[in-house]
């Protein structure tokens, strides 16, 4: 199989448990801290002891309590969380809880199962285990439980006996745990995820070929063992973990699922029942699965630069609580997981400073929790949907908003000639191929360096290794908003034959994308973002989803797209299996784009 070397793999992996790690955290206090006073607002450490699948969980949480807020003065409440690795006293965290206890809204701020100083083992935001656990800080704000030393809430607004006024917000692992609450609990008013994930399967081993089966892609190895290993690291790191956080020596902090799952997915093997465990898992940590329960308002919102989760992600969700009425809004900030450590551009919202007045998205986020636990109907849902214009300068306009999401409205062809055309008269007659390298030989990205700010190549392909069909210079710009999809015909005796195999990854892999050539040649990969497909049937057509984007393409760039034979980051294909893509009048391939503003 076409990967990166071992020891390289190692190394990577290791570095992105350094970037990764939060803090050790330290031993947990013999008692509890007092509340600490800033004049608009009392923060005050708390325990709670609560049942979490089937272990009993200890989780650490602070309340921030708006000042005048009491059993005659009550206030809705927001429960939020940190992101994978985190604690509750991230900086993004600490910082939401300020802003919106100055708004007024009680905050629980807690560390998440596995995280910081609460116990039990990460289980990826299980709606029995995760979920669960969040709904019993729940029944604390509902004034239904008491904390573990006896602190009760009788200061948040009810809408019956047990029933809470509460929100949540939170940011990718933070983020999909709302979704899983929500599932378990509809005492929930309102979420806000972030940056978050639809279906882990897809995540960790994207196939964007439509009507794949559900037979897994490519392994996303870089960003999948850095997180497994910043998981697997906090025993060592944090020597006085609750018992409750040892699995085994062989799966020491996470469910034993997960492990079972990153162990499948490193040793390359597809076979039926080792890839029927890994999707059965997988899905079952995933909104995907559960989404069909989630009733509460949800505004999604999810990041352009972001290789981990992209917007397909955020997409699927959205589409699916629609599709079953619950209120949903979507917004497709600047930022995600990806780009570096420079954090949001201007004007966009910066959870580390908890500048949610100052942003657009931060007023929404705002305006939505005024909606739905404050309950004033002055203020709307805002637009359907929202997306960030990196290439407007005024930071009062870099948003655009739309009643629904852009179609697929343009079509280009692939001609034999190497060119995109806009007619199918244009097509040229014409065959050209290529072959993968025993290693991989086209780079997109590096998920250390996306994580650290360290440098990362440009993003490359090897002559001999890829295809690609370039668009004549733009008469004017082109913004595609959305995913863009491409239909392809392959033809490969090897993959025919390989394809007979049980073992999926046996099929064909290939990469597809989408450059942005500039006048002087140029190319830039928007965001890094490529397309890994595991081909369905080599002998027939098939349609690829390339990642949503949101992307101008100025006057006189041309467009690219590139099928490759491999990238570094992920793995690829079992043995050489050369490639032939051939077109002509009548017969040719498509890409199609959602084009805005024609």
């Amino acid at each position: 199989m076409s990967r990166r070397a071992p020891g390289v793999r190692a190394a990577l992996a290791a570095a992105l448990v350094t970037a990764l790690a939060a803090p050790p955290a330290l031993a947990a206090p013999t008692a509890l801290a007092a509340p600490a006073t800033t004049g608009e607002y009392s923060v005050t450490a708390l325990r709670f002891t609560v049942r979490a699948g089937d272990r009993t969980c200890a989780i650490d949480a602070d309340v921030y309590r708006p000042a005048g807020v009491d059993r005659a003065h009550p206030a809705p409440a927001v429960l939020t969380t940190n992101g994978f690795g985190g604690s509750k006293n991230d900086g993004s965290t600490n910082a939401t809880g300020a802003a919106l206890a100055r708004r007024g809204y009680v905050v629980l701020a807690y560390s998440g199962l596995g995280f910081g100083r609460s116990g039990c083992l990460i289980s990826l935001d299980h709606p029995g285990i995760d979920g669960r656990a969040a709904s019993g800080l729940i029944d604390f704000l509902a004034g239904a439980r008491a904390a573990d030393d006896g602190a009760r809430a009788d200061y948040v607004t009810l809408d019956r006996p047990g029933d809470p006024r509460v929100g949540m917000v939170g940011g990718s692992y933070g983020g999909a745990v709302q979704l899983a609450a929500a599932a378990v609990d509809h005492r929930i008013d309102a979420l806000v995820p972030m940056a978050t994930w639809n279906d882990l399967a897809h995540s960790l081993a994207p196939n964007n070929a439509l009507g794949a089966g559900g037979v897994p892609g490519a392994f996303k190895w870089q960003w999948t063992d850095g997180f497994y290993l910043v998981g697997e690291s906090r025993p060592l790191l944090e020597p006085s973990l609750d018992p409750s956080r040892i699995n085994s020596l062989t799966c020491l902090h996470f469910a034993t699922g997960f492990c079972d799952t990153v162990r499948t997915l490193n040793s390359g093997a597809f076979p039926p029942a080792s890839t029927a465990r890994l999707l059965a898992y997988a899905r079952g940590v995933s909104p995907a699965s559960y989404l069909a329960r989630v009733t509460a308002p949800t505004l999604l919102v999810q990041g352009q630069a972001d290789t981990l989760f992209n917007l397909d992600e955020a997409t699927a969700t959205y589409r699916a609580l629609k599709a079953h009425g619950a209120e949903t809004r979507m917004i497709w900030q600047s930022w995600g997981h990806s780009g570096g450590v420079t954090g949001p551009g201007t004007g966009e919202l910066d959870l580390a400073r908890g500048d949610l007045e100052s942003s657009y998205v931060g007023r929404r986020v705002l305006a939505w929790f005024d909606r739905h636990l404050r309950r004033d109907r002055g203020t709307g849902p805002g637009p359907e949907f929202a997306y960030y214009r990196d290439w407007i300068a005024d930071p009062d306009h870099t948003y655009a908003t739309a009643d629904r999401l852009p179609a697929l409205n343009r079509t280009l062809y692939l001609s034999g000639d190497g060119t995109l055309v806009t007619n199918p008269r244009q097509i040229v007659r014409g065959s050209r191929s290529y072959a993968n390298q025993p290693l991989p030989s086209s780079h997109s990205e590096s998920s250390l360096a996306a994580l650290t700010g360290l440098p990362d190549p440009a993003p490359h392909d090897t002559e001999g290794t890829y295809l690609g069909w370039t668009s004549a210079p733009l008469e004017r710009a082109l913004d595609v908003v959305g995913a863009p999809r491409a239909t392809l015909r392959v033809h490969s005796p090897a993959a025919e034959q390989a394809q007979r195999s049980t073992d999926a990854a046996d099929r064909l892999v290939l990469f597809a994308k989408l450059y942005d050539v500039a006048p002087d040649g140029t190319q830039s990969l928007v965001h890094r973002l490529i397309a890994p497909v595991r081909v369905p049937d080599a002998t027939r057509p098939f349609t690829v989803a390339l990642p949503g984007i949101v992307h101008r393409y100025q006057p006189g760039h041309r467009l690219r797209f590139v099928i490759a034979a491999s990238d570094d980051a992920y793995f690829g294909n079992r043995g050489i299996k050369p490639v032939t893509v051939t077109a002509a009048p009548g017969d040719a391939g498509t890409l199609r784009l959602p084009a805005v503003g024609d």
